[in-house]
């Protein structure tokens, strides 16, 4: 486990100066409507305190904020990412932490929300995390997960399969200089995938009720649980 926090962190403080080109290069620009959408689901208002897990260089937090959202605070083992966030959007200096989810120096029951966006297939332990989200959230509060998934679709399976294998880390690895990088993160996805369920894991660290929603042929997910 500790091997694999430290080769994460090492990924992403390698590839942080390029990420934001190589997120919306690589999803077609299509990251910005996934996480306008999963964040429009959970229901996001001026009242929300937000922790943004794995929150890289602010994407998922700064498109809370465009919403209304005020309390922010972001989280991240990769102190080039949170350097980066803090340079993007000068609300947020002050309130970023290097941290891992799995050990969260919060107070019990002390923030609304909780978001990680394509985060959590890179926790140590998911389960850990969970648990430290369902510690950290007040009643009623909710997490929301964004992550990859395989489609179902036979079709959609085989060619999103070949662009994760083929493409992705090819124009990944020349961009960013980090090809090492760029074959962790596809070969993630598809091992997190099979054998990960994230709505099981969520209930079983004592969330009440886990709603899964699908976004593009069945490639993302957003899955919503409340404490």
């Amino acid at each position: 486990m500790t091997k694999k926090k430290a080769a994460v962190k090492r990924i992403f403080d390698s590839i942080a100066y390029r990420y934001d080109l190589l997120n919306h290069l690589l999803s077609f620009g299509l990251d910005f409507y996934w996480r306008k959408k999963a964040l429009k689901l959970t229901n996001l208002n001026s009242e929300s305190i937000l922790l943004d897990v794995a929150c890289g260089t602010g994407d998922f937090a700064i498109a809370a904020n465009k919403l209304g959202v005020i309390k922010i605070f972001g989280a991240d083992y990769s102190k080039n990412m949170l350097k980066l966030f803090v340079k993007k959007s000068d609300w947020i200096s002050g309130r970023t932490v290097q941290m891992v989810a799995e050990k969260m120096p919060l107070k019990n029951n002390s923030v609304t929300n909780i978001t990680v966006a394509f985060g959590v297939r890179n926790f140590y332990d998911i389960e850990d995390g969970f648990n430290s989200f369902h510690r950290v959230l007040k009643e009623g509060g909710k997490a929301t997960v964004l992550e990859f998934r395989m489609p179902s679709n036979k079709i959609s399976k085989g060619l999103y399969k070949f662009y994760f294998k083929n493409i992705l880390p090819f124009v990944g690895g020349l961009i960013s200089g980090d090809k090492a990088a760029y074959k962790y993160l596809p070969n993630s996805v598809e091992e997190f995938d099979e054998k990960i369920n994230l709505e099981k894991l969520l209930l079983k660290a004592g969330f009440k009720e886990v709603k899964v929603h699908t976004f593009t042929f069945g490639t993302v997910q957003a899955v919503i649980a409340i404490k």
